[in-house]
């Protein structure tokens, strides 16, 4: 009797787990007018999600928005009250008619005085003078320079100083631009420096200007007396020369909303073309917080428990709190469908074991890592508001379906007892259902593992994906758990959860 409850259970979750199509929203991203700059970008700052483009692949000279990463580079490698000795080379190596801070050979300024110099006066001897100081030359600060742009995912860039004068071989997109500002604007330090109107030097500092010098940003936007200055304006960099054109970069914030927009070989309209598309981001999307919307990492982690993945462990997986996405004004979180990748690159948290990406439509509109933390005395399924009482061993009443209670006396260290089996006929239909569940869920994650092993394989073909993969695998390892396993669990409720949802596109 019993066998053939349970075969009928079966077949009943099976069917009743097939999802309906619900019918979701169109996805329809908002149209922005065309800019006049040959390129431009705008960006959301904190999800990385791109909200309009113009040749936004294509690679054009940057001019002096160079210095945004020759400044990023220069505040994570060097302290900022060292001092800068100005060499020949330096100050002697420079094309005519370039923009010059006027430090003559000898001269002396800390590195912060020199970043200040950098972003608002855009002097290029300064540079130079940063660029030798943190690597010894300008060619290996320029190698540095191009192996953190490559961190960043830029593609379709390659720096060969840290000015941005012109050199054939010096070259960048606007969205990988976009990339080099969302990281700079990361950056507290940077952020205070850029953010500045002006800024004194000290005198008896430049043989030039014995009683000191004071030198303002050339980015008209940040002036309030200027008719170009924009509300909300956080920072950003100018650039300009004959190859190059007009080049801009800049921040702003409004509502909760921080955008970037990048401007490459525009024709004098770099501030309109700057406004224009700064002005369509706040007026068409939103940022949408992750962590208490998507609950998939919540239904894995039940899933490794059920399946043992993480047996007697206390791993906690859970989304960062501060990831967001970018959505239009009328998107909701429903519409979103999400895909995951193992592929993590240096900017990745030390904990983290998958990247969630998550997607409009064809648009990306942000991501999130998946983190895994071990928290004492926490176990997976159980309320949050009942971890101290299992930690310090007092009793919890746990809720089980059909809406009994189970008192039990947890100790430090013990997960929570099953309910003893009641002789009456309703306790046992209960335990059999619990168990038919329990199977259906190992099943699948036996399925998943069948599948998912040949997609797992295919991602060490590359090398660096290799070293990345050991890192994580690592990390895995000295909680004692099975990377693979973790992976085709998290592989599988995605994939079950977006096919359901991209069904129902109209």
């Amino acid at each position: 009797m019993r066998k053939c409850l349970s075969f009928f259970l079966c077949l009943l979750l099976i069917l009743g787990s097939v999802p309906a199509l619900p019918a979701y929203a169109d996805t329809e991203w908002p149209a922005a007018s065309p800019i006049s700059a040959d390129s431009g970008i705008v960006i959301d700052a904190d999800s990385g999600a791109v909200l309009y483009g113009k040749n936004m692949q294509e690679s054009y000279f940057p001019a002096s928005i160079t210095k945004i990463l020759t400044a990023l580079l220069i505040i994570e490698n060097c302290d900022l009250d060292d001092m800068v000795t100005f060499t020949h080379s330096a100050v002697n190596t420079l094309e005519y008619n370039s923009t010059i801070l006027g430090a003559r050979v000898g001269d002396k300024l800390s590195v912060r005085d020199c970043l200040y110099a950098l972003l608002l006066q855009s002097a290029n001897e300064v540079a130079n003078a940063l660029a030798e100081h943190c690597s010894g030359s300008i060619e290996a600060f320029a190698e540095l320079m191009n192996r953190r742009a490559e961190s960043l995912g830029c593609l379709n860039t390659h720096f060969s100083n840290p000015s941005g004068l012109n050199d054939d071989d010096h070259y960048t997109s606007a969205y990988d631009m976009a990339l080099i500002a969302r990281a700079a604007f990361s950056n507290p330090t940077f952020v205070e420096i850029d953010a500045t109107t002006y800024y004194d030097v000290q005198p008896g500092q430049l043989q030039q200007y014995p009683d000191g010098w004071r030198y303002y940003t050339h980015h008209r936007m940040l002036k309030q007396s200027d008719s170009a200055y924009y509300n909300g304006i956080i920072g950003g960099k100018t650039g300009y020369t004959m190859l190059a054109g007009n080049t801009l970069v800049t921040c702003a914030e409004r509502d909760g909303l921080r955008l970037i927009a990048v401007v490459l070989n525009g024709h004098q309209t770099h501030y309109e073309d700057t406004r224009a598309m700064l002005d369509f981001g706040f007026d068409n999307f939103k940022s949408v917080s992750i962590a208490d919307r998507d609950s998939t990492y919540e239904e894995v982690e039940n899933d490794l428990s059920v399946a043992g993945i993480f047996p007697g462990t206390a791993t906690r997986l859970s989304i960062n709190e501060d990831s967001v996405i970018t959505l239009p004004l009328s998107g909701d979180f429903a519409d979103v469908t999400s895909e995951l990748t193992y592929s993590l690159n240096s900017s990745a948290p030390e904990n983290a074991v998958a990247r969630i990406d998550y997607m409009y439509g064809d648009h990306k509109v942000g991501e999130a890592y998946l983190e895994a933390s071990v928290v004492n005395g926490y176990i997976p399924g159980l309320s949050e508001d009942l971890v101290p009482a299992v930690s310090s061993g007092v009793t919890a009443t746990l809720a089980v379906p059909g809406g009994q209670t189970a008192g039990a006396e947890l100790s430090a260290g013990e997960a929570p007892q099953e309910p003893q089996e009641e002789s009456d006929p309703a306790a046992a239909f209960l335990t059999i259902l619990l168990r038919v569940i329990s199977v259906i869920v190992i099943i699948g994650i036996v399925g998943a593992v069948v599948f998912g092993f040949l997609i797992y394989r295919e991602r060490k073909v590359e090398r660096e994906r290799m070293q990345r993969r050991k890192k994580r695998e690592a990390r895995m390892k000295e909680w004692g758990d099975s990377p693979s396993e973790f992976d085709l669990v998290m592989q599988e409720h995605l994939r079950q959860k977006n096919r359901s949802r991209r069904r129902g596109f109209r």
